[in-house]
């Protein structure tokens, strides 16, 4: 299989537009994630919203750029308001990001995560045990924790991909990302980055900030992944352990320009099968 460095796809010039729009993301995230994401989407230039009540999201969800829905800590009122909110972004044409966390380990992740992939999100993100899970309907993962790797997920992120019209992002060591028809993988990042907690959830909402306004749904998850290994790797020069990585880790996305990230692409591109 051949491998092609990507021409087309300039991940400084995503992060360039997402810090020039700052771009409002609706998350209707867990509640372990709230303040590392809030933070994460602040340092790349992004304006985070964190609204979960039944009561609202929806309506919100209409004023945002862009929602993401994460199913890490459900309740049934949760719940309700993502469903609403998945269907007012469909129906007014925002993107929106599932993140399945754990979406197998249980009936009630499961059936969740059915009904919101039926209201077809424009990205889904994951770990290869989630996306594994979430296209089979099934068991499997034990947690937040990937049992996979990402190339474990390959055709079943391709066949849900295909099913969703839409863009499946499989996280690991190497990142891929595809539409179905493109398939690209993203190299980077640091070992420390799955020590920190929520960091995973973060990325969801980096995805769903490049995402919005973008042509290319594709393009400009790949430009979001780029960007995040790049920060991460930057950050583990000077990280003595998970603590001081997660402080350099929000300084690295905040100082990233395209004359420290251009080096560190390590982008690749073949036809999805």
């Amino acid at each position: 299989m051949s491998h092609t460095t990507f021409p087309s796809i300039d991940p400084a010039a995503h992060l360039a537009r997402v810090r020039e729009r700052s771009p409002l993301i609706h998350n209707i995230t867990n509640l372990v994630a709230m303040n590392t994401m809030a933070n994460v989407l602040l340092a790349i230039g992004a304006s985070p919203a964190m609204v979960h009540a039944r009561e609202e999201a929806a309506e919100f969800t209409a004023i945002a750029d862009a929602l993401t829905v994460n199913i890490g800590t459900l309740s049934p009122h949760w719940v309700e308001a993502m469903i609403e909110a998945a269907e007012a972004a469909r129906l007014v044409g925002k993107p929106w990001v599932l993140d399945p966390v754990a979406v197998g380990a249980t009936a009630y992740r499961r059936e969740t995560g059915a009904r919101l992939l039926e209201r077809l999100p424009t990205v889904v993100r994951g770990n290869a045990s989630e996306i594994i899970a979430l296209e089979a309907g099934g068991a499997g993962g034990r947690g937040v924790d990937s049992s996979d790797p990402a190339e474990a997920a390959e055709q079943a992120a391709v066949r849900l991909a295909r099913r969703t019209g839409g863009v499946v992002a499989v996280t690991g060591e190497v990142d891929l990302v595809t539409d179905g028809r493109r398939l690209a993988r993203v190299r980077g990042g640091h070992p420390l980055m799955p020590r920190v907690t929520t960091l995973g959830c973060s990325l969801t909402g980096v995805v769903a900030a490049f995402v919005a306004g973008a042509e290319d749904a594709f393009t400009a998850t790949v430009a979001a992944l780029a960007c995040y290994a790049a920060a991460g790797e930057i950050a583990g020069e000077t990280a003595r352990g998970p603590g001081s990585f997660a402080v350099a880790f929000l300084d690295a996305l905040h100082a990233l320009e395209g004359e420290t990230l251009g080096p560190r692409l390590l982008l690749e591109m073949t036809d999805a099968t």
